[in-house]
C-alpha cells in the first residue's frame, strides 16, 4: 500500500517571508536570501506547466493546516494537508480536489481545471 506524504514548502520558512513576495504570485524568482514560495502551476486554459504559483501556509480553525496556492491571475485555491495518505483536500468551495502521483513523483492536485504541482514523500507499507 501507498502512502503519499505531502512535503509542507519550506514550512518554517514560508512564515518568515516578505508579504510582497507572496502578492507577486510568482510572476519573478525572489530575491537572493528570500524564500522561493513558487510551484508548478497550470491554470485552467494554460497549455503548459510554468513556475508561476505560490503558497502560503497557515493554520486551519480547529486544528491542521491550510495551504493556499496563489495564481498570476489573482486566483487561489486552498487545499487542506490530510492524514489520510491522500496528501491534500479541498479545503472549501463547491469543487472537489483530484490528486494523484505524477511520473515525478511529485502530487498532481487538479481543481476547477487547474493543475498544481506539488513536492510528495511516498510510503510504502
Amino acid at each position: 500500500m501507498r502512502q503519499v506524504i505531502f512535503l509542507p514548502l519550506l514550512l518554517a520558512a514560508c512564515g518568515s517571508h516578505d508579504r510582497a513576495a507572496v502578492e507577486s504570485n510568482g510572476a519573478a524568482a525572489p530575491a537572493i536570501g528570500e524564500v522561493d514560495n513558487r510551484i508548478d502551476c497550470r491554470p485552467a486554459g494554460a497549455a503548459a506547466y510554468a513556475r508561476a504559483c505560490t503558497v502560503e501556509w497557515s493554520d486551519a480553525p480547529g486544528g491542521g493546516r491550510l495551504l493556499t496556492i496563489r495564481k498570476a491571475d489573482g486566483g487561489f485555491r486552498r487545499l487542506r494537508a490530510t492524514s489520510d495518505g491522500t496528501g491534500v483536500a479541498a479545503a472549501d468551495g463547491a469543487e472537489q480536489a483530484h490528486v494523484r502521483l505524477a511520473p515525478d513523483q511529485r502530487l498532481e492536485v487538479e481543481i476547477g481545471g487547474d493543475h498544481f504541482l506539488l513536492p510528495a514523500r511516498i510510503r510504502v507499507h
